[in-house]
């Protein structure tokens, strides 16, 4: 059962998927290259948390924090120049927590070319109050098949998540009852 699922229905009433959705665009410039002369991958890194980080408060109504990143992925290199548009969007809702999809787009800032997606990640973020305490989110809307499927593909992704972190806590859990100290 999803956190969704659980949530009674007095609750905050739910907002469609574009309500939060959102793009941050950049032009990269000579600070944010790396040794290879290409944009080092924590500035993309950045702005992915940032417009996941903007439309998770404006999903949630208030602070947010990222709870963590999965499936960083680099597609291509992004160059000095490259004009970069990061697209974001909430994908799922739990109960306080949100998983953001974002898609990173990079086109030459001088030609005419359309852009071409460079990278992609899943972040995880906690809706917080006033003390960093949890505090409830509104459900996401899906509207249309692309959100619907986002929005699977996110519980499969929430499913995994808390398999793999129950699976690495029982492994700790035996190795300390065995003596095996890490």
């Amino acid at each position: 059962m999803t956190d969704q699922a659980q949530r009674p229905a007095d609750e905050i009433p739910g907002k469609p998927t574009a309500a939060a959705r959102t793009t941050l665009s950049h032009i990269m410039t000579g600070n944010d290259t790396n040794l290879l002369g290409t944009v080092h991958g924590g500035v993309i890194m950045k702005l992915v948390d940032d417009a996941a980080g903007a439309v998770a408060g404006r999903h949630s109504g208030g602070p947010a924090v990222t709870a963590s990143m999965d499936e960083m992925v680099f597609l291509e290199p992004v160059r000095v120049g490259d004009l970069v548009h990061v697209r974001a969007q909430v994908n799922w809702t739990g109960r306080s927590s949100m998983e953001v999809g974002v898609r990173v787009m990079a086109e030459r800032w001088n030609e005419s070319t359309p852009a071409q997606q460079v990278g992609s990640a899943y972040l995880v973020f906690a809706a917080v109050d006033a003390d960093g305490k949890p505090r409830t989110v509104p459900p996401v809307i899906p509207e249309t098949e692309q959100d619907k499927r986002r929005y699977q593909e996110a519980q499969i992704r929430r499913t995994h998540r808390l398999a793999r972190r129950r699976a690495i806590k029982e492994l700790r859990e035996r190795r300390a009852a065995e003596g095996i100290e890490d």
